[in-house]
């Protein structure tokens, strides 16, 4: 793009050749400049008369920042001053350094000064007290800092190092605290190079934006580290300096190659360059259309109507969202949690109303409909008569401030209550980071997607890649689900655009036919919320509520609409099909999570719209069969529950098989980590451990953990005891219903199923590793002493002995311990068991 045609501003002579700065007041009332001499000058904003000079500074200033009431200028002896803007005097020593200045900073508040020097520390001084107790010190880095920078809100401070790393750290708190460490963004400069390396927040506050070597300028997320958006392509030189608009829309910056370039945030193109050669610092006006800027030769450039109408139409919007590639704020996929609010919906007219009186008219009539007539004028002809009109229809001429107080007004600003529902997502998928994320996490393999902008492309890799090969393809229908099993294939589907509809895409593993992959269309305007695959069938659930079943190669088997609805999500195994939904509102204000699971195959109803047992603000994060086919989920709270006699209508219960908090390695507070579910199988869980706050597994490919299960159970109140072995008691209890259950579970999938024979050996073989259990709790009770017998009987009745040998086992070691009571009633116990007197009695 060639320089944008405009009328060139005349430079204004401020200081000697040298480095110069220059900065708005937040009123953008003044504009203050300082250079490598002993003057300071503050310009007043519409006026061209001559500045206020404000003698004997400190020569060769090398950082200013300003307040609306003062301002701080850093120079290369050390010191650091703060001056008046209502005398325009000198005021005081904040601090000095032994080295030169290289940048100050102020908080968005004005209440604190960062100062950077060639010291290997940064000072942060309170501004209205600078005694050592309102000091904090930012000490032990690396290589001196270059920059810094305060995140709008005053809670993080960003620094740029001459090693090229730039450090984030927190400062809400009493020390300093390093928050992230971002490396390889920026070049090593030196302190006193004209080259930036500078990171200037986002007005948003979720990003920041760096100078990169390649002479481009790289936006990174503040949260999660990742490169966002890129603006290149603008200049043949480095860059001297960037800066935000105001509301975010546009970013400004300068280079060694003579050009200043605009930019749209939202496209990352330019839309306006100027000649201007030497240019080292820039400021745009807080609210007009102002841009000002310096050189090395100590010119400014005050730029009034800096913008055409164009861009002043960008200038003029609200604050605008930092660029990224994939904005969590706008994910519109089904992948990444929204914060769910309930309670009443924002109105729609955000200008803030006047308090009235408690005796006020207004107040003692309430709200009413029908004022509307009280504006009877309507502009029908544009002939301005409704000029200045404010939010509540009427013309003001502006005197009056903006204050904050409730809604009195006697308007139709009734506001509607809105419940909180579980939003759809997809089982094992991540959300955007960066350019990347996950669309399925499975003990089968990985299947993520990279954005490149124009398409994506999608990398699918398995575990096991002696059964299946790694494939990789280039996407143009931009998926954003996927579903990947051993035996089946792999499932993507994508969300409608304006050129295609929503589109489903399964590709087998294995075929005897030339092309066995296929797509379908769903109706227009129908997206998908979640997809899932087994070995017999596919299922899609959608916006409209339908849930649609196809066979492994495409043909519609079954459409019905979910009675629960919105939906949530799907899981399938065989011929299963479990799909969840928004139910009726509890008395939380959130809707209840409802599931139902039919066999599609032969059209029948195993648990219909039952509730998914959740705890108060819980969330489900996943759902998704076991190996032996048992629905499973994991919710926020961090516990996996498992679904007990499912098949059977109106008997299924959620059981807990494992609490992660109480996991031994978090005991302590050792370790502070939280699991991201991936499958129940081989009667363990399978998880990727997550650190560092994160909540999704990220790259690069993170490794399967895998841990035994524990039902949480309660622990009875022991007497004190010098037996070392007084907690094997409640270990093997927790053993027992453990063992219980997972006989459990297997006895329904033999009797459900046509089991095969070895099937029905483990089945016989858990029932013996229950008795086992009770035979170790048997033997801690006797040897507790004879006060236990009562419990101790119990316990050998709870034994499912087909044969007889638990039982005499029990008697021998009833016998061993000299329980001879309990001996006789065991044995009677048999007698009983051995004629059936036992099943009668039952």
């Amino acid at each position: 793009m060639a320089a944008t045609s405009h009328q060139r501003v005349r430079g204004r002579p401020a200081h000697p050749n040298g480095p110069t700065f220059l900065a708005y007041t937040p009123s953008g009332t003044k504009l203050i400049t300082a250079g490598s001499n002993n003057v300071i000058r503050v310009y007043t904003t519409g006026s061209d008369g001559e500045p206020v000079n404000i003698d004997d500074c400190q020569d060769n200033n090398t950082a200013l920042a300003a307040n609306n009431d003062f301002f701080i200028a850093g120079a290369e002896d050390g010191s650091v001053c703060v001056y008046s803007l209502e005398t325009y005097l000198y005021e005081r020593m904040l601090t000095r350094c032994t080295l030169p200045i290289r940048d100050v900073a102020l908080s968005p508040d004005g209440d604190w000064a960062a100062v950077a020097s060639d010291e290997l520390e940064i000072k942060i001084i309170n501004t209205r007290d600078s005694t050592i107790t309102n000091l904090l010190h930012i000490k032990d880095l690396p290589k001196p800092p270059k920059h810094l920078s305060f995140h709008p809100s005053g809670s993080y401070l960003a620094v740029s190092c001459t090693d090229g790393i730039i450090y984030v750290y927190s400062i809400s708190t009493q020390e300093p605290t390093l928050i992230k460490k971002y490396d390889g963004l920026i070049r090593r400069l030196e302190a006193d190079d004209e080259k930036s390396s500078k990171a200037i927040w986002h007005p948003d506050g979720r990003a920041f934006a760096i100078p990169t070597a390649t002479r481009d300028v790289q936006v990174v997320s503040r949260d999660d580290g990742e490169k966002q958006r890129t603006f290149s392509g603008g200049h043949m030189g480095d860059i001297t300096a960037l800066a935000w608009s105001p509301n975010g829309g546009m970013l400004a910056t300068s280079a060694s190659d003579r050009k200043i370039v605009l930019w749209d945030s939202r496209t990352q193109k330019t839309i306006a360059r100027y000649d201007y050669s030497g240019v080292i610092n820039l400021a745009w006006h807080p609210h007009d259309n102002i841009f000002s800027f310096v050189t090395s030769e100590g010119e400014l450039f005050i730029y009034p109507n800096f913008l055409s109408a164009e861009n002043l139409k960008i200038l003029q919007q609200p604050l605008q969202p930092a660029p990224f590639i994939h904005d969590p704020l706008s994910d519109t996929s089904g992948n990444a949690r929204k914060t769910l609010v309930n309670g009443i919906k924002p109105h729609s007219d955000i200008s803030a109303q006047r308090r009235g009186t408690p005796d006020s008219l207004d107040d003692l009539l309430g709200p009413q409909s029908g004022d509307e007539e009280e504006d009877f004028v309507v502009d029908d002809d544009g002939a301005g008569y409704l000029e200045g009109v404010n939010g509540y229809g009427k013309r003001s001429n502006n005197h009056l401030d903006r204050l904050d107080g409730p809604d009195v007004k006697r308007r139709n600003t009734y506001q509607t209550w809105q419940p909180e529902v579980h939003q759809p997502f997809q089982p094992g998928s991540t959300p955007w980071r960066g350019n990347r994320r996950y669309l399925c996490l499975n003990l089968t393999g990985f299947v993520w997607t990279v954005d490149q902008d124009t398409h994506h492309t999608v990398t699918v890799e398995f575990h096991d890649r002696g059964q299946h090969r790694d494939f990789h393809f280039t996407d143009p229908y931009l998926y954003d689900k996927a579903c990947l099993t051993d035996e089946s294939g792999a499932l993507f589907s994508c969300q409608s655009s304006r050129e295609n509809p929503a589109t489903v895409f399964y590709r087998p593993h294995e075929t005897w036919t030339a092309r066995a992959d296929w797509q379908t269309q769903l109706p227009a305007g129908e997206d998908v919320t979640s997809i899932s695959l087994s070995d017999s069938y596919i299922v899609v659930t959608t916006t409209t509520n339908y849930v649609r079943v196809f066979t492994l190669f495409g043909t519609p088997f079954r459409v019905y609409r979910q009675k629960s609805s919105p939906t949530v999500t799907c899981a399938s195994w065989r011929d299963y099909v479990l799909t969840m939904g928004n139910g009726s509102v509890g008395g939380n204000g959130c809707t209840k999570l409802l599931y139902t699971i039919e066999n599609v195959k032969r059209d029948e109803v195993c648990q219909s719209e039952d509730i998914v047992a959740l705890t108060d603000n819980a969330q489900i994060k996943s759902v998704f069969f076991s190996d032996n086919g048992d629905p499973c989920i994991y919710d926020s709270s961090g516990t996996l529950l498992i679904l007990q006699h499912w098949r059977t209508p109106g008997q299924a219960h959620w059981v807990p098989l494992l609490d992660t908090k109480t996991l031994d390695r978090l005991v302590g507070g050792r370790k502070e980590e939280t699991y991201w579910p991936v499958a129940v199988a081989q009667d363990k869980f399978h998880c990727i451990i997550l650190k560092g706050g994160d909540q999704y597994p990220y790259f690069p490919k993170p490794l399967l953990s895998e841990f035994d299960f524990k039902i949480p159970c309660t622990t009875a109140v022991m007497e004190e005891s010098s037996n070392a072995s007084a907690g094997e008691g409640p270990r093997l209890e927790e053993s027992f219903v453990r063992a219980s259950l997972m006989l459990s579970l297997l006895d329904d999938l033999v009797s459900a199923t046509n089991a095969s024979h070895g099937q029905r050996t483990e089945l016989s073989r858990r029932e013996i590793e229950v008795d086992k259990v009770l035979l170790q709790l048997l033997n801690v009770e006797c040897r507790e002493g004879e006060e236990r017998g009562m419990k101790a009987l119990e316990i050998v009745g709870l034994m499912k002995d087909r044969s007889g040998k638990m039982l005499e086992a029990a008697g021998k070691v009833a016998g061993r311990y000299g329980r001879l009571v309990l001996q006789e009633k065991i044995n009677e116990l048999a007698e009983r068991r051995l004629i059936g007197m036992d099943e009668e009695d039952a």
